[in-house]
């Protein structure tokens, strides 16, 4: 019997660390887009149908709310870019009038997220897209963290 507890207990072991294996290299292999930004319209390019992004210029699952606001629009963006600074493992990639594109690296499996703001001063609004680089699913990461920046920031 302890024999049977011992090979079911290794193969266990093993399985994590093989799954464990896996993602650490799916995550790394995984490569930054070429085509973010802004598009030619002033918009953020749309969602490719995965579970695995949001776009407040997106219809559908895929969609989120922009973030509105009421101040000037130069200190809504100030205001936007020190929340986000704030935020855990988060790196800014580019920053151009009215644009912003980060990179958020996940804890355990370094998975990396691409999010993009873009100004819209003149309706009062900070567009949004946030995505996943690997996979089909992020079991709702990125509208959460899309959310909890809403949240942080209206404060």
């Amino acid at each position: 019997m302890r024999r049977i507890m011992w090979i079911a207990g290794t193969v266990i072991v093993v399985s994590v660390l093989a799954w464990v294996l896996l993602m650490v290299l799916f995550s790394v292999t995984a490569r930054k887009p070429s085509d973010l930004g802004p598009t030619a319209e002033c918009r953020l390019r749309p969602c490719p149908g995965t579970p695995n992004c949001v776009c407040s210029f997106d219809e559908g699952a895929s969609a989120i709310e922009p973030l509105v606001f009421e101040q000037a629009p130069e200190q809504a963006w100030q205001r936007l870019q020190e929340v986000v600074a704030a935020q855990p493992r988060v790196r800014l990639i580019t920053q151009s009038p009215g644009y912003l594109h980060y990179e958020f690296t996940s804890l355990i499996f370094r998975f990396v997220d691409d999010v993009e703001f873009l100004l819209d001063a003149e309706k009062k609004r900070i567009h949004v897209r946030s995505a996943s680089r690997a996979g089909r699913s992020d079991f709702g990461v990125n509208r959460a963290r899309v959310e909890a920046i809403r949240a942080q920031w209206k404060q």
